[in-house]
Protein backbone atom coordinates (compact mmCIF):
# COMPACT_ATOMS: atom_id res chain seq x y z
CA UNK A 1 0.00 0.00 0.00
CA UNK A 2 2.80 2.40 0.90
CA UNK A 3 4.45 1.86 -2.46
CA UNK A 4 1.22 2.42 -4.40
CA UNK A 5 0.36 5.65 -2.61
CA UNK A 6 3.89 6.95 -3.05
CA UNK A 7 3.74 6.09 -6.76
CA UNK A 8 0.57 8.18 -7.14
CA UNK A 9 2.23 11.17 -5.46
CA UNK A 10 5.36 10.86 -7.59
CA UNK A 11 3.28 10.79 -10.78
CA UNK A 12 2.38 14.39 -9.96
CA UNK A 13 5.31 16.19 -11.57
CA UNK A 14 4.96 19.35 -9.52
CA UNK A 15 4.85 17.42 -6.25
CA UNK A 16 7.96 15.53 -7.36
CA UNK A 17 9.58 18.90 -8.09
CA UNK A 18 8.74 19.99 -4.55
CA UNK A 19 10.25 16.83 -3.12
CA UNK A 20 13.42 17.01 -5.22
CA UNK A 21 14.00 20.70 -4.39
CA UNK A 22 13.58 19.93 -0.70
CA UNK A 23 16.07 17.10 -0.98
CA UNK A 24 18.53 19.48 -2.68
CA UNK A 25 18.28 21.84 0.29
CA UNK A 26 19.08 18.98 2.65
CA UNK A 27 22.13 18.13 0.53
CA UNK A 28 23.13 21.80 0.61
CA UNK A 29 22.89 21.78 4.40
CA UNK A 30 25.09 18.70 4.61
CA UNK A 31 27.71 20.45 2.51
CA UNK A 32 27.51 23.68 4.49
CA UNK A 33 27.62 22.55 8.10
CA UNK A 34 31.32 21.57 8.35
CA UNK A 35 32.30 24.89 6.76
CA UNK A 36 29.96 26.82 9.06
CA UNK A 37 31.25 25.02 12.14
CA UNK A 38 34.88 25.74 11.25
CA UNK A 39 34.32 29.46 10.71
CA UNK A 40 32.01 29.93 13.68
CA UNK A 41 34.58 28.29 15.96
CA UNK A 42 37.41 30.44 14.55
CA UNK A 43 35.30 33.59 14.93
CA UNK A 44 34.58 32.74 18.55
CA UNK A 45 38.27 32.14 19.25
CA UNK A 46 39.27 35.44 17.64
CA UNK A 47 36.82 37.38 19.79
CA UNK A 48 38.18 35.77 22.95
CA UNK A 49 41.75 36.59 21.95
CA UNK A 50 40.92 40.22 21.21
CA UNK A 51 38.96 41.07 24.37
CA UNK A 52 39.97 39.95 27.86
CA UNK A 53 36.56 40.82 29.32
CA UNK A 54 34.94 38.21 27.09
CA UNK A 55 37.05 35.56 28.80
CA UNK A 56 35.48 36.31 32.20
CA UNK A 57 32.63 34.02 33.28
CA UNK A 58 29.08 35.18 33.90
CA UNK A 59 28.69 36.12 37.55
CA UNK A 60 24.90 35.93 37.89
CA UNK A 61 22.15 33.50 36.97
CA UNK A 62 19.88 36.33 35.75
CA UNK A 63 21.65 36.76 32.40
CA UNK A 64 18.96 35.22 30.26
CA UNK A 65 16.67 36.71 27.60
CA UNK A 66 13.07 37.54 28.41
CA UNK A 67 11.20 37.32 25.17
CA UNK A 68 13.72 38.70 22.73
CA UNK A 69 15.19 41.20 25.17
CA UNK A 70 18.42 40.84 27.08
CA UNK A 71 18.64 43.43 29.84
CA UNK A 72 20.28 43.63 33.27
CA UNK A 73 23.11 41.44 32.06
CA UNK A 74 26.33 41.17 34.07
CA UNK A 75 29.39 43.02 32.83
CA UNK A 76 30.80 40.06 30.90
CA UNK A 77 27.52 39.13 29.18
CA UNK A 78 26.79 42.79 28.40
CA UNK A 79 30.18 43.01 26.71
CA UNK A 80 29.37 39.92 24.64
CA UNK A 81 26.10 41.57 23.63
CA UNK A 82 27.91 44.72 22.47
CA UNK A 83 30.44 42.69 20.48
CA UNK A 84 27.72 40.62 18.82
CA UNK A 85 25.88 43.77 17.79
CA UNK A 86 29.05 45.16 16.22
CA UNK A 87 29.44 42.06 14.06
CA UNK A 88 26.10 42.27 12.25
CA UNK A 89 26.46 42.44 8.47
CA UNK A 90 23.46 44.80 8.41
CA UNK A 91 23.70 47.29 11.29
CA UNK A 92 19.92 47.53 11.69
CA UNK A 93 19.24 43.76 11.58
CA UNK A 94 17.32 42.27 14.50
CA UNK A 95 19.22 39.67 16.49
CA UNK A 96 17.46 36.82 18.22
CA UNK A 97 18.71 36.85 21.79
CA UNK A 98 16.08 34.29 22.76
CA UNK A 99 18.08 31.70 20.79
CA UNK A 100 20.96 32.08 23.26
CA UNK A 101 22.14 31.21 26.76
CA UNK A 102 24.40 34.25 27.39
CA UNK A 103 26.45 32.62 30.21
CA UNK A 104 27.58 30.07 27.60
CA UNK A 105 28.84 32.62 25.09
CA UNK A 106 32.29 32.43 26.63
CA UNK A 107 32.66 28.66 26.20
CA UNK A 108 30.43 27.65 23.28
CA UNK A 109 30.92 29.02 19.78
CA UNK A 110 27.46 27.80 18.77
CA UNK A 111 25.69 29.87 21.43
CA UNK A 112 27.37 32.87 19.82
CA UNK A 113 26.37 31.84 16.28
CA UNK A 114 22.71 31.38 17.23
CA UNK A 115 22.31 35.11 17.93
CA UNK A 116 22.60 35.68 14.17
CA UNK A 117 20.09 32.97 13.21
CA UNK A 118 16.29 32.87 12.86
CA UNK A 119 14.11 32.33 15.90
CA UNK A 120 13.55 28.82 17.18
CA UNK A 121 17.20 27.74 17.39
CA UNK A 122 17.41 27.76 21.20
CA UNK A 123 17.67 23.99 21.60
CA UNK A 124 19.92 23.42 18.58
CA UNK A 125 23.41 22.35 19.67
CA UNK A 126 25.36 22.56 16.43
CA UNK A 127 25.36 23.30 12.70
CA UNK A 128 24.71 19.67 11.84
CA UNK A 129 21.29 19.92 13.52
CA UNK A 130 20.20 23.06 11.61
CA UNK A 131 18.22 23.27 8.40
CA UNK A 132 19.57 25.05 5.34
CA UNK A 133 17.65 28.22 6.12
CA UNK A 134 19.24 28.63 9.54
CA UNK A 135 22.76 28.19 8.17
CA UNK A 136 22.18 30.52 5.22
CA UNK A 137 20.73 33.19 7.51
CA UNK A 138 23.82 32.96 9.70
CA UNK A 139 25.97 33.67 6.63
CA UNK A 140 23.90 36.72 5.71
CA UNK A 141 23.84 38.20 9.23
CA UNK A 142 27.29 37.61 10.74
CA UNK A 143 30.25 39.52 9.34
CA UNK A 144 32.65 36.62 9.88
CA UNK A 145 31.19 35.48 6.53
CA UNK A 146 31.84 38.79 4.76
CA UNK A 147 33.78 36.95 2.05
CA UNK A 148 30.55 35.27 0.88
CA UNK A 149 28.43 37.32 -1.54
CA UNK A 150 25.03 37.58 0.21
CA UNK A 151 23.14 38.05 -3.07
CA UNK A 152 23.03 34.36 -3.97
CA UNK A 153 22.55 33.34 -0.34
CA UNK A 154 19.43 35.50 -0.08
CA UNK A 155 18.14 34.11 -3.39
CA UNK A 156 18.34 30.55 -2.09
CA UNK A 157 16.70 31.59 1.20
CA UNK A 158 13.84 33.10 -0.82
CA UNK A 159 13.44 29.91 -2.88
CA UNK A 160 13.56 27.83 0.29
CA UNK A 161 10.80 29.93 1.87
CA UNK A 162 8.66 29.69 -1.27
CA UNK A 163 9.13 25.92 -1.29
CA UNK A 164 8.30 25.41 2.37
CA UNK A 165 5.35 27.80 2.26
CA UNK A 166 3.77 26.18 -0.77
CA UNK A 167 0.28 25.29 0.44
CA UNK A 168 -0.11 22.66 -2.28
CA UNK A 169 3.39 21.17 -1.83
CA UNK A 170 3.95 21.69 -5.53
CA UNK A 171 6.30 23.85 -7.66
CA UNK A 172 6.50 24.31 -11.43
CA UNK A 173 9.24 23.33 -13.85
CA UNK A 174 10.03 27.01 -14.39
CA UNK A 175 10.45 27.49 -10.63
CA UNK A 176 12.80 24.51 -10.59
CA UNK A 177 14.93 25.98 -13.36
CA UNK A 178 15.34 29.25 -11.46
CA UNK A 179 16.00 27.37 -8.22
CA UNK A 180 18.71 25.27 -9.84
CA UNK A 181 20.42 28.37 -11.25
CA UNK A 182 20.48 30.09 -7.84
CA UNK A 183 21.76 27.02 -6.00
CA UNK A 184 24.45 26.48 -8.62
CA UNK A 185 25.66 30.10 -8.24
CA UNK A 186 25.74 29.71 -4.47
CA UNK A 187 27.70 26.46 -4.57
CA UNK A 188 30.27 28.00 -6.92
CA UNK A 189 31.22 30.48 -4.19
CA UNK A 190 32.52 27.56 -2.13
CA UNK A 191 34.76 26.03 -4.78
CA UNK A 192 37.55 25.42 -2.27
CA UNK A 193 35.29 23.58 0.19
CA UNK A 194 35.34 19.83 -0.61
CA UNK A 195 32.04 19.11 1.14
CA UNK A 196 30.31 21.81 -0.90
CA UNK A 197 31.83 20.55 -4.15
CA UNK A 198 30.45 17.11 -3.36
CA UNK A 199 27.08 18.56 -2.39
CA UNK A 200 26.98 20.49 -5.67
CA UNK A 201 27.45 17.29 -7.67
CA UNK A 202 24.79 15.48 -5.63
CA UNK A 203 22.35 18.35 -6.17
CA UNK A 204 22.90 18.27 -9.94
CA UNK A 205 22.30 14.51 -9.92
CA UNK A 206 19.20 14.84 -7.75
CA UNK A 207 17.67 17.33 -10.16
CA UNK A 208 18.40 15.03 -13.13
CA UNK A 209 16.83 11.79 -11.99
CA UNK A 210 13.26 10.55 -12.33
CA UNK A 211 12.16 9.45 -8.86
CA UNK A 212 8.92 7.85 -10.03
CA UNK A 213 10.65 5.01 -11.87
CA UNK A 214 12.11 3.69 -8.63
CA UNK A 215 8.62 3.16 -7.30
CA UNK A 216 7.11 1.75 -10.50
CA UNK A 217 9.49 -1.21 -10.49
CA UNK A 218 12.38 -0.17 -12.71
CA UNK A 219 15.86 -0.74 -11.35
CA UNK A 220 17.75 2.12 -12.95
CA UNK A 221 17.26 5.65 -14.21
CA UNK A 222 15.84 6.32 -17.64
CA UNK A 223 18.27 6.91 -20.49
CA UNK A 224 17.66 10.67 -20.63
CA UNK A 225 18.68 11.04 -17.00
CA UNK A 226 21.66 8.78 -17.42
CA UNK A 227 23.05 10.99 -20.17
CA UNK A 228 23.26 13.86 -17.67
CA UNK A 229 25.21 11.96 -15.06
CA UNK A 230 28.81 10.85 -15.26
CA UNK A 231 29.11 7.08 -15.47
CA UNK A 232 31.23 6.80 -12.33
CA UNK A 233 28.46 8.35 -10.22
CA UNK A 234 25.53 6.22 -11.41
CA UNK A 235 25.89 3.47 -8.83
CA UNK A 236 25.43 5.80 -5.88
CA UNK A 237 22.11 6.93 -7.39
CA UNK A 238 20.59 3.47 -7.62
CA UNK A 239 18.06 4.24 -4.92
CA UNK A 240 15.21 2.31 -3.38
CA UNK A 241 11.60 3.26 -2.82
CA UNK A 242 12.31 3.08 0.92
CA UNK A 243 14.95 5.78 0.55
CA UNK A 244 12.53 8.03 -1.33
CA UNK A 245 10.02 7.48 1.49
CA UNK A 246 12.69 8.58 3.96
CA UNK A 247 13.50 11.73 1.95
CA UNK A 248 9.82 12.61 1.72
CA UNK A 249 9.33 12.11 5.45
CA UNK A 250 12.33 14.31 6.33
CA UNK A 251 11.00 17.17 4.24
CA UNK A 252 7.44 16.89 5.55
CA UNK A 253 8.79 16.65 9.11
CA UNK A 254 10.73 19.89 8.64
CA UNK A 255 7.61 21.69 7.40
CA UNK A 256 5.48 20.29 10.20
CA UNK A 257 8.04 21.33 12.80
CA UNK A 258 8.03 24.90 11.48
CA UNK A 259 4.26 25.17 11.45
CA UNK A 260 3.78 23.60 14.87
CA UNK A 261 6.36 25.94 16.36
CA UNK A 262 4.61 28.90 14.72
CA UNK A 263 1.32 27.71 16.20
CA UNK A 264 2.91 27.60 19.66
CA UNK A 265 4.06 31.20 19.14
CA UNK A 266 0.52 32.42 18.42
CA UNK A 267 1.01 32.31 14.69
CA UNK A 268 -0.86 34.44 12.21
CA UNK A 269 -3.93 33.09 10.43
CA UNK A 270 -1.92 32.28 7.30
CA UNK A 271 0.36 29.87 9.19
CA UNK A 272 -2.61 28.26 10.92
CA UNK A 273 -4.33 27.74 7.58
CA UNK A 274 -1.17 26.20 6.11
CA UNK A 275 -0.98 23.80 9.04
CA UNK A 276 -4.58 22.70 8.42
CA UNK A 277 -3.89 22.16 4.73
CA UNK A 278 -0.76 20.15 5.42
CA UNK A 279 -2.69 18.04 7.94
CA UNK A 280 -5.34 17.45 5.29
CA UNK A 281 -2.69 16.28 2.82
CA UNK A 282 -1.24 13.85 5.37
CA UNK A 283 -4.66 12.50 6.29
CA UNK A 284 -5.53 11.95 2.63
CA UNK A 285 -2.55 9.60 2.25
CA UNK A 286 -2.87 6.66 4.62
CA UNK A 287 0.87 5.89 4.61
CA UNK A 288 1.68 9.47 5.64
CA UNK A 289 -1.21 9.58 8.09
CA UNK A 290 0.23 6.56 9.87
CA UNK A 291 3.80 7.88 9.85
CA UNK A 292 2.79 11.29 11.22
CA UNK A 293 0.04 10.11 13.56
CA UNK A 294 1.50 11.80 16.66
CA UNK A 295 1.90 15.13 14.83
CA UNK A 296 -1.66 14.92 13.49
CA UNK A 297 -2.88 14.26 17.01
CA UNK A 298 -1.04 17.36 18.24
CA UNK A 299 -2.63 19.41 15.44
CA UNK A 300 -6.09 18.15 16.35
CA UNK A 301 -5.55 19.00 20.00
CA UNK A 302 -4.36 22.51 19.14
CA UNK A 303 -7.46 23.08 17.00
CA UNK A 304 -9.80 22.00 19.79
CA UNK A 305 -7.90 24.10 22.32
CA UNK A 306 -7.09 21.17 24.61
Amino acid sequence: MVREELAVRLNDREYTNWLKAGRCLLLLKEGLHPFITQHARAFHGDLLNQNALLRKPCVTSSCSPRGNRLSSACRACAEWQKVILRHRRQPDATLNWDNCLPPNWRTDHWELAKAFMPRGQGRVKGAEHCDASALLNLITHCDCFNFVDPTFVREVIRFRNELMHSCELRVTDEWMRRFQTSVRKLVLQFGDVPQMTRAGKQIEEMLSINLSIYVSGLDRMDSAALEKIESDSVNQWEISADLIVQWEAELLQERLRELLQAADDDAETQDTEQLKRLAGFLQANSDLSERFSSELQAINLSETGE
